[in-house]
């Protein structure tokens, strides 16, 4: 029997996050260890008067392929991944995962090549999405491995998943409308920035933001979600940021990160481990080596790290970078086939000052610059 509360999330991602329009042609992509989610997701795109094309992928094949591909395979791109990002009106993203290691073995090159050849493929992903042409929403599963890696029983875990979305709420739909409209406050504020400085330990570091949109994430594109990010200008951050958390790429870790940036580029990247692997990605192109996105996490219910990034960038009380690929419509202009996001706590004597006046501290934004933002208890 199908636990309630995945039907709910089906119900949420479909009808709440993409608002789903008959006749549209929606592509779910997921691995097999989700298919009750998907399940319930073609129901309701179903009963929304669309059309559902699924894409499931197998354990295994993800490593078979980047074991085994040659150079040439590897830079391969079929000609139908563009068309087929030309056609969609909608994507949902499912993340879920039997093995989180599978890639730890793959040689860091052979990843930059598979990101490499991709590169059109995200740059189309993101002008169509900026249009509004294409909508889409990244959801998760829970499962073993997920919660082996945040150090949680599978009971557990799924109780920190459905509790992250607000699912355990009898109209989740409803909290996430009163916090949107409370997280559109802080946008409306931020807007009117021209830089943001971030100082915590080991970090202390200046984006500027004039006539950049702010996006405030309130479950339209990620479920759950819980921030509120744009796309700093490309020249101007400058100063050192040293990471919280491993920065995850395809399963591999990369701990305690510290980036150097001049004049909006990378100019120097240290890690503790895996420093091979980041150098590769911030290698990739041009672009890669440039901040994408700034944001802030502003959900309180996802409050500790769990190697997963789409739950881990959404942590009350810090904020991530991403190196490459910028949103176009926050007005960022940088093209990259990276999109790579960091994350700082800052509930330890953090602080973010916009303009040179405090707005943010401990973990929290100040009272004076935004309404409370923590979720409903029940």
């Amino acid at each position: 029997m199908t636990d309630p509360r995945v039907q709910r999330l089906a119900k949420v991602v479909v009808g709440y996050s993409l608002d789903l329009q008959p006749g549209k042609l929606v592509l779910i992509q997921s691995p097999s260890l989700a298919e009750p989610l998907v399940a319930e997701l073609v129901k309701e795109v179903l009963a929304a008067g669309a059309h559902p094309r699924t894409r499931i992928v197998a354990p295994g094949v993800e490593h078979a392929f980047l074991s085994e591909a040659s150079e040439e395979q590897l830079a391969y791109l079929p000609p139908f991944s563009l068309e087929e990002m030309d056609v969609i009106d909608a994507r949902i993203a499912v993340h879920a995962a039997d093995n989180t290691r599978e890639l730890s073995g793959i040689d860091p090159s052979k990843l930059r090549l598979r990101q490499e050849a991709h590169g059109p493929v995200m740059e189309r992903y993101m002008q169509r999405s900026a249009s509004g042409e294409l909508t889409w929403c990244v959801t998760a599963y829970p499962c073993e491995a997920f919660a082996q890696d945040a150090g949680m029983s599978l009971s557990q875990y799924e109780d920190f998943v459905f509790r992250s979305g607000w699912l355990h709420l009898a109209d989740p739909v409803s909290a996430w409308k009163d916090f949107s409209a409370k997280l559109h406050q802080v946008k409306d504020k931020l807007e009117g920035v021209r830089e943001l400085r971030v100082v915590a330990e080991d970090t202390d570091i200046t984006v500027g933001v004039a006539g950049r949109r702010w996006i405030p994430a309130d479950g339209d594109r990620n479920f759950p979600d819980g921030e509120v990010f744009t796309g700093p200008e490309e020249s101007v951050t400058r100063g050192d940021v040293r990471f919280s958390y491993p920065a995850i790429f395809g399963g591999r870790e990369v701990d305690d990160v510290r980036l150097r940036f001049e004049d909006g580029r990378v100019v120097k990247s240290e890690a503790g481990s895996g420093e091979g692997l980041l150098r590769e990605m911030l290698a990739v192109d041009d672009g890669a080596s440039v901040l994408g996105e700034f944001a802030i996490g502003t959900n309180y219910n996802v409050d500790r790290f769990t190697k997963q990034i789409l739950f881990d960038e959404k942590i009350g009380g810090t904020f991530h970078m991403a190196v490459g690929a910028g949103y176009p419509e926050t007005g960022s202009s940088n093209v990259s086939a990276l999109h790579w996001d960091m994350v700082c706590d800052l509930r330890d004597g953090g602080a973010i000052y916009a303009d040179g006046e405090l707005i943010y501290s401990g973990g929290r934004f100040v009272p004076e610059f935004s309404p409370d933002l923590t979720p409903p208890a029940e």
